[in-house]
């Protein structure tokens, strides 16, 4: 095989060796948090959302969230009564100043359950400072939470990065309130609406028996886009809801580590795949299950033939060591095929020859644990290399699906594979 390289200052080697040398790195070095304390707890991701630097476009609109406060609404997956979030600075600049946090459970739009409210602490403090590149999880705390509810994450900020760590694909409403010195509950005015989440990275729960969890990795089709804005529709979603109806798969969550425009190999928005997997696979904690969906990208940016090639068979590498690295941690890999995107803006004819090539490697290699087939499943039986029309987003996408497609993908996965 071909090797295609990276350049590492003057130092050039072949990307898998890369990858190993950033994950052997990573593990001797984890992500900083400024506490280290002991906890036996068992932890298992309910929810949970890739991170990214903020794009400039993407940021809060005056007066910004500094000294400012924040509600994020998020959809969890699993229930429990003990919980702890993650919060993140890994893409700032600067220190980040969180004076409180309180978690509640949502109503419509910004409004909560004022009997909900609960208080959330850092090593016994409500105040805490994440230094640049750092993450942190609250204080474990008693909280009653409910299978798929919808949680309100309010947090009082003080000064912040200019660089925001977040993740603009949310399709979620958020709520900007332009008043700091209200009471933790209260009801606020000059309400300013942002679909986009910062700083939230994680919830977990204390894990019950047979619990785990499943991680989505992947891009625009794995982060929602064509879904419905706070509908809580997109595949991993609807995934979800199907899990906890069936009493053999009832305890396990799901974490959407999903970003839209995000490729594997180079280019596309937010670190790599091959640079965020440690984080955003290998280090969740519970986890049991990768659903490996990610490639479009990488092969909608190839010039010529030659190049769509290459990324073909750099894919496949890459899968192989994804695949490597998750069964090291006894994680069951299972991969999903690209799915058609001809008449979209991406095709060419070399292109989908590359991706029936990845796919047929996903399909044929017996490398992976099982394959969910999202392109025979999404492919239109007159054509086989377009989506469906009625399932694609509309306004000649053909590379999305729509709200039925999401539906479609989501109840076409075989819940025997998460028992």
């Amino acid at each position: 095989m071909k090797k295609r390289y990276h350049t590492l200052g003057i130092l050039q080697i072949g990307w898998p060796t890369l990858l190993l040398l950033y994950c052997i790195s990573v593990s001797a070095n984890p992500p900083v948090s400024q506490y280290h304390t002991e906890d036996k707890t068992k932890w298992v991701g309910t929810w949970g959302t890739a991170l990214l630097a903020t794009d400039p476009k993407d940021m809060p609109p005056k007066p910004g969230i500094a000294n400012h406060v924040l509600r994020q609404i998020v959809c969890v997956s699993i229930g429990a009564d003990k919980l702890r979030l993650k919060f993140s600075n890994k893409f700032g600049n600067s220190p980040l100043v969180i004076r409180s946090v309180q978690i509640a459970a949502a109503k419509d739009s910004s409004a909560i359950d004022m009997s909900t409210i609960a208080l959330l602490t850092f090593n016994g403090k409500q105040e805490v400072i994440l230094q640049p590149g750092t993450e942190i999880y609250s204080d474990p705390k008693s909280f009653e939470l409910k299978p798929r509810a919808r949680i309100a994450i309010t947090i009082s900020f003080g000064e912040v990065p200019s660089i925001l760590t977040g993740h603009a694909g949310s399709r979620t409403t958020s709520y900007l309130f332009d008043n700091n010195a209200a009471k933790p509950g209260e009801k606020y005015k000059d309400m300013i609406r942002i679909d986009h989440w910062y700083v939230i990275a994680g919830i977990e729960v204390e894990a019950k028996n047979n619990s785990g969890s499943v991680v989505v990795f992947g891009d625009s089709i794995a982060d929602g886009r064509g879904s419905g804005t706070n509908k809580q529709n997109r595949w991993p979603d609807i995934l979800s809801e199907n899990l906890l109806k069936n009493p053999a798969t009832s305890k396990v969550g799901v974490i959407n580590m999903g970003i839209g425009g995000n490729a594997i190999l180079k280019g596309g928005l937010g670190p790599t795949g091959l640079l965020r997997f440690e984080h955003d696979v290998l280090d969740q904690k519970g986890v049991r299950w990768l659903i490996l969906a990610e490639g479009i990208n990488d092969l909608g940016g190839a010039r010529d033939s030659l190049a769509a090639d290459d990324i073909a068979q750099n894919l496949i590498a890459a899968y192989q060591q994804f695949i490597d690295l998750a069964h090291a941690k006894g994680i069951k890999v299972y991969g999903a095929t690209i799915m058609p995107f001809k008449k979209s803006f991406y095709y060419e004819g070399y292109k989908n020859s590359a991706r029936n090539k990845v796919n047929e490697w996903i399909r044929s290699s017996n490398h992976f644990d099982a394959v969910i087939d999202f392109d025979q499943l999404m492919r239109d039986p007159n054509d086989k290399d377009v989506l469906q029309y009625e399932l694609q987003a509309g306004a000649n996408d053909f590379l999305h699906p729509n709200e039925m497609g999401y539906r479609l993908i989501g109840d076409g996965i075989n819940l025997s594979l998460f028992k």
